[in-house]
């Protein structure tokens, strides 16, 4: 069979585990080691919607990470790609049953999220690895920053959440020094402000939808 036809195969397998399928981490999810509180109506709906939130964030580095793999020609650069997606496999289990706890539901938009995030990482892709690597560098700072607000924000007797936000933002900040350590290339401001524009767009919806 055609390598490349092998690839699309894999992607498309990803997609629709991603979206449809129930999510398995590797890794132990951090909210195990947390002591659950109760908690007010009004707080488990907050937190659900952050939740919710950065489930779609992480529906959307499955997608991200994909197309950077299968764009990239590099066989050690497409195994990083690969190994940073299985860790944000683990945050996207760690989420979606945060989500079920709660009594919240994911995006009802997830398939429009992932389409969006698979494209943007194609066309990044095509423009090299370099530019590839800079995109991941500068997404992932932005979501770690996005993290840090969520920790101020999910309510404090939210500890499984905010075990697992800790930890996610953790991989985040990783992530963006090993794309650096690899080569990523700084993005011009514009194409920042323009990613962090719409990524307010992505996360205002995705609270409520």
């Amino acid at each position: 069979m055609n390598p490349s036809l092998d690839s699309l195969l894999i992607a498309a397998d990803g997609a629709l585990r991603t979206l449809f399928a129930q999510p398995r981490a590797r890794r132990v999810s951090p909210a195990d080691q947390a002591q659950p509180v109760d908690m007010s109506a009004q707080d488990r709906a907050l937190a659900g919607a952050l939740m919710r939130v950065n489930h779609v964030g992480e529906v959307c580095a499955q997608a991200l990470y994909a197309a950077q793999a299968l764009s990239t020609r590099d066989a050690q650069l497409r195994q990083q790609f690969a190994q940073a997606g299985q860790e944000e496999a683990d945050h996207l289990a760690w989420t979606h049953q945060r989500l079920d706890e709660l009594g919240a539901r994911p995006s009802l938009l997830n398939p429009l999220w992932y389409a969006g995030a698979f494209g943007l990482g194609l066309v990044a892709g095509r423009l090299g690895d370099a530019v590839s690597l800079g995109f991941l560098k500068e997404t992932e700072r932005q979501v770690e920053a996005h993290l840090a607000d969520h920790m101020d924000r999910l309510p404090a007797a939210d500890a499984p959440s905010r075990a697992i936000v800790a930890q996610m933002k953790a991989d985040e900040a990783r992530h963006a020094s090993e794309a650096v350590q690899a080569g990523a290339r700084d993005l011009p401001g514009p194409v920042k402000a323009l990613m962090k524009a719409s990524a307010k767009v992505m996360t205002t919806t995705a609270h409520y939808v």
